[in-house]
């Protein structure tokens, strides 16, 4: 395929390249820590080439709200004396991203919203955990005000753009993750999750996004994020990769609330999911709004039903019973809104959206919290009931493919809703449940425009999920494709 590696400056449509195994060298997360450990190649190069290409796109993919250009170096010409001593790590020397969600050491956590926030301390618990593991972070990664809707873009730092289409929106709230991840910044990147932030951002990047167990990595200095709603997972190219973030990102502090059982993530996508029973869902739960499915994702998710019934599975269209779920995830989504709001250092400088979301927080807090935090058995009970007579559930990421940049940044609170349930309808109930789920590439629009399925599990059922993405991907070979000029194949890794 012959293709124009410059971007249209009308549309901004970016072409799309098909990637060879030579051409995308050391382009993932397992193939760097691999080439690191034989020395194939050298931490400073990998961290070097990463900040440049950060630098390089800054002005048009904005993936980026803070780079630790001077701390990232340092670190990995530690990592490099430390490789050559004979030490080895899970991710020695390799660069990674995190959201601006996070606590970085020296680093402040604004998440989205304007303003001088102080620089933290500690790391948070996932943070160290990646240090532990010998990763290197060389930035924190864009996220819309508070994590609160489905795209990147705010007076605080501007538009994050989708690396596949500039003129589109990568999802949000882990839109910098996901854009960094796209354009070949770093090889993988955490995000979070709270109504699908890590899962539609994947949807639409072209990416594998994990929402895993509730509290499979922990939030701490947090004992739980967003009343229970919100958790941290990887974004990826491939499912090797993600899991591999996942393993090593995930673990407990003793603070945390929930502390679900270990799992070997990555060991799980490199084995046969065997022949499964999957659910084809359209329907989204009750929310009081429209919610209409683009013709275009029906027929992306009718295609990943296809090949799960080709590669042998069971597949058939079945719903699960959601009921008025969504009556438990509102009280708990606005009081983690206004938790938050708490913390910012100018108040007066968050969104008008943002503002009245911390006011529902606060009416709905208390015994109507309550109540909906106690329904969560009952949900659990009732949705869960489909897990008898099938073992997953399938379902289209997003109703719709990504947005233009400024089409819901500017709406009031209440369109802003109905645009966001509208867009996005099929990721929040698992966020209510607390359980796994894995967005992966299932295919593109009309318009060249990235979109995604999702594989939707039980309690503790990412091993699962990820045998089944994984097969997937080795038939579908969904990470060969990549947008052009994110990176260019010539662009080689100097020891």
């Amino acid at each position: 395929m012959s293709v124009d590696e410059s971007q249209d400056s009308e549309t901004g449509q970016v072409p799309v390249r098909h990637i060879g195994a030579t051409a995308g060298e050391l382009e993932g997360l397992a193939e760097q820590a691999r080439a690191l450990a034989e020395g194939r190649v050298t931490s400073t190069a990998l961290v070097r080439r990463s900040l440049e290409r950060i630098e390089a796109t800054q002005a048009t993919v904005n993936a980026f709200r803070r780079v630790r250009a001077e701390a990232a170096p340092a670190e990995a010409a530690e990592a490099d004396r430390r490789l050559a001593a004979g030490e080895r790590l899970p991710l020695l020397g390799v660069p990674v991203a995190v959201k601006d969600d996070t606590d970085v050491a020296g680093e402040p956590t604004a998440f989205g919203c304007a303003g001088e926030f102080p620089p933290k301390e500690r790391d948070a618990e996932v943070v160290r955990r990646l240090r532990a593991a010998g990763a290197i972070i060389v930035g924190k990664t864009n996220a819309c005000e508070l994590g609160q809707w489905p795209f990147t873009e705010g007076p605080a730092f501007g538009n994050t753009c989708n690396p596949w289409n500039l003129a589109h929106t990568p999802g949000g709230s882990s839109g910098g993750s996901a854009a960094a991840v796209a354009a070949g910044l770093v090889p993988a990147a955490l995000g979070t999750d709270g109504a699908g932030s890590v899962r539609i951002p994947a949807a639409w990047s072209h990416l594998v996004g994990i929402k895993p167990q509730r509290g499979r990595i922990s939030t701490w200095p947090d004992p739980e994020s967003f009343q229970g709603i919100t958790g941290i997972g990887p974004l990826a190219r491939t499912v090797e990769d993600a899991a591999l973030l996942l393993d090593v990102a995930s673990g407990n502090h003793d603070g945390d609330l929930h502390r679900p059982p270990a799992i070997a993530a990555r060991e799980a996508a490199g084995r046969d999911p065997g022949r499964l029973r999957i659910a084809l869902s359209w329907k989204a739960a009750f929310t009081f709004t429209p919610k209409p499915l683009h013709p275009d994702v029906r027929a992306a998710v009718t295609g990943v039903a296809r090949t799960l019934a080709r590669l042998g599975h069971f597949v058939e269209e079945a719903e699960p019973d959601y009921g008025l779920v969504g009556l438990a995830f509102v009280p708990r989504a606005t009081a983690g809104v206004g938790e938050w709001a708490d913390r910012v250092p100018d108040r007066s400088l968050l969104d008008r959206r943002t503002r009245e979301a911390a006011r529902m927080g606060r009416l709905l807090g208390g015994p109507v919290l309550r109540r909906a935090r106690a329904a969560e058995r009952r949900q659990q009970r009732r949705i869960g009931a489909l897990f008898g007579p099938y073992d997953v559930l399938l379902t289209p990421t997003t109703a719709t493919p990504p947005p233009r940049i400024g089409t819901l940044a500017k709406l009031s609170g209440w369109r802003t809703d109905q645009a966001m349930i509208a867009a996005c309808p099929y990721a929040w109930p698992w966020n209510v449940l607390g359980w796994p789920g894995v967005s992966v590439p299932a295919g593109f629009s009309a318009d060249g425009l990235p979109l995604g399925a999702q594989l939707l599990g039980p309690a503790h059922g990412e091993p699962q999920l990820i045998s089944l993405a994984a097969q997937l991907q080795d038939d579908l070979r969904w990470h060969e494709r990549r947008p052009a000029g994110h990176p260019a194949p010539h662009d080689a890794v100097r020891p």
